[in-house]
């Protein structure tokens, strides 16, 4: 067991720190000392007063609450168990999530709110596609920068239909994310197709943007993922280079290829469409 804080070691009444303090301390998951709800130890500055102390808080959680549903099984796990295994209370774990489900994927409003700023710190100049593939990154940045988690949030996800469920939103609302810019960067080039467009590379991104962050997560997080994500978002990127301005006559394209296409031919094919010439040729 490792040595206690400074001030749960002092003698005195004030000696005895709280169960919850000692079963996180035991589990080593108190990521930071003295984090409890019991007002006797409440530290003069409170843990998640500051950005980076509410992040650290919200990983002290999803680490907690990871590993109890792999060990216990995430229907048996309740949310006092996994507020007792970070180390704070019941309270605190509902100041940061609505429910046990929303606790591994932790930083996902933080990472909507970055790809915001990318958004709107872009050179209006760039290939908004080009902004897109950037901003969506950040979703493999973040799983990147906390390997272990990551990989066991994956083998959750493949066997509880909640969790999964819960990853399908995630992943779709990042999507409407970049739909939502690529329709204003679209529409302000002129693009009568601004809308259609938008969706279509917003989906093409996204899909991308899953392939990469699957292999990574398949090869145990071993994979190279900055190689193969540059390979991917490139794909993206061509198939739509140019596809935002005016076209002279506006057509409807069809193509068709089996369910089994890989991502590279999908993305080729409908380049190849969206590039032909109104009459065919």
């Amino acid at each position: 067991m490792p040595d206690l804080p400074a001030d749960l070691a002092r003698p005195g009444p004030k000696a005895q720190p709280s169960l919850t303090a000692l079963r996180a301390i035991d589990k080593r998951t108190c990521y930071v000392a003295g984090m409890t709800d019991s007002p006797g130890n409440t530290p003069a500055t409170r843990v998640g007063a500051t950005p980076a102390g509410r992040r650290q808080l919200r990983r002290a959680l999803t680490a907690a609450a990871i590993d109890l549903f792999l060990t216990n099984g995430y229907e048996a796990t309740t949310v006092d168990e996994i507020a007792a295994a970070a180390g704070v209370g019941r309270r605190t774990f509902f100041r940061y999530f609505r429910a046990k489900e929303d606790v591994i994927f932790a930083n996902h409003d933080e990472i909507v709110a970055q790809m915001e700023t990318v958004f709107e710190e872009a050179d209006p100049a760039r290939d908004p596609v080009e902004v897109a593939c950037d901003a969506v990154r950040l979703v493999l940045d973040y799983y990147v920068a906390d390997r272990e988690i990551s990989l066991k949030r994956f083998t959750l996800t493949r066997t509880v239909p909640s969790l999964r469920d819960k990853e399908v939103a995630t992943v779709d609302r990042y999507q409407r994310v970049l739909a939502r810019y690529l329709q204003q960067r679209f529409a302000h080039l002129g693009d009568p197709l601004a809308d259609a467009r938008a969706a279509v590379a917003a989906a093409a991104i996204a899909a991308a943007n899953n392939h990469v962050l699957r292999k990574w997560l398949h090869s145990g997080g071993k994979d190279d993922i900055t190689a193969t994500g540059s390979q991917a978002f490139a794909l993206v990127t061509d198939a739509f280079r140019d596809q935002g301005k005016p076209a002279p006559d506006p057509e409807t394209v069809v193509t068709v290829m089996t369910t089994a296409a890989p991502l590279h031919e999908v993305v080729r094919q409908v380049s190849a469409a969206l590039r032909r010439h109104p009459d065919g040729h």
